[in-house]
């Protein structure tokens, strides 16, 4: 068998292979980028949530301070007095409970002590993520899919270099130089794609 040929041979087992992790590379990232989009989405929800609580905490911080303000002139009639000053701690006991599931909502139940959950979701307790931790999760993901999507181009580079090869029929030293180059692209695009992989984990 000519060396031609038997490089030939070589390009096309490397091809194979190149392909074949480029395609399971393409899955992984394809996971992350399912995540990404989870990770955003429960961020607009989580951030709506927010918001409603703060709304909802505001509302009850200019009545708290209606209720004091209407006491301290004096003008309430003695016997509604005792009424004015439970509704004023009532509205003091929603704002703080807003607070407490605002922070909730924000840094997520596993970041606060279990005595400070006060926020369900779907009627358990101690199971909020956090928007934060959303954040964090979709950043995470961003940066591992920018790593492999840099991998998998070294990697289609070095499956170029080998179709290139096999083209070349009449010249072996170029052919091993192409050879060389397929190699060290793809081992240097598996190895950047590697390392964003184990950035998500």
């Amino acid at each position: 068998m000519s060396n031609n040929k038997k490089i030939e041979e070589r390009g096309g087992v490397l091809i194979i292979f190149f392909v074949a992790i480029f395609a399971m590379l393409r899955v992984v990232n394809s996971t992350l980028e399912d995540k990404i989009t989870t990770a955003n989405n429960q961020q607009v929800k989580y951030s709506d949530w927010y918001n409603a609580k703060s709304i909802k905490q505001v509302m009850k911080e200019n009545e708290n301070v209606y209720l004091k303000a209407l006491f301290d002139t004096g003008m309430v009639e003695p016997e509604h007095s005792a009424v004015l000053q439970t509704k004023i701690q009532t509205t003091s006991a929603l704002i703080a409970k807003y607070e407490s599931e605002k922070t909730e909502i924000l840094l997520g139940s596993a970041n606060i002590p279990k005595y400070s959950w006060t926020q369900d979701l779907n009627g358990e307790m101690g199971k909020i993520i956090g928007l934060q931790e959303w954040e964090k999760i979709s950043n995470a993901n961003l940066k591992s899919v920018a790593k492999i999507d840099l991998g998998l181009l070294f990697i289609e580079i070095s499956i170029l270099f080998g179709l290139v090869l096999i083209i070349i029929h009449d010249n072996v030293k170029l052919q091993n130089v192409f050879t060389i180059l397929m190699v060290v692209t793809g081992l240097v695009g598996i190895a950047i794609s590697f390392y964003g992989f184990a950035l998500s984990l």
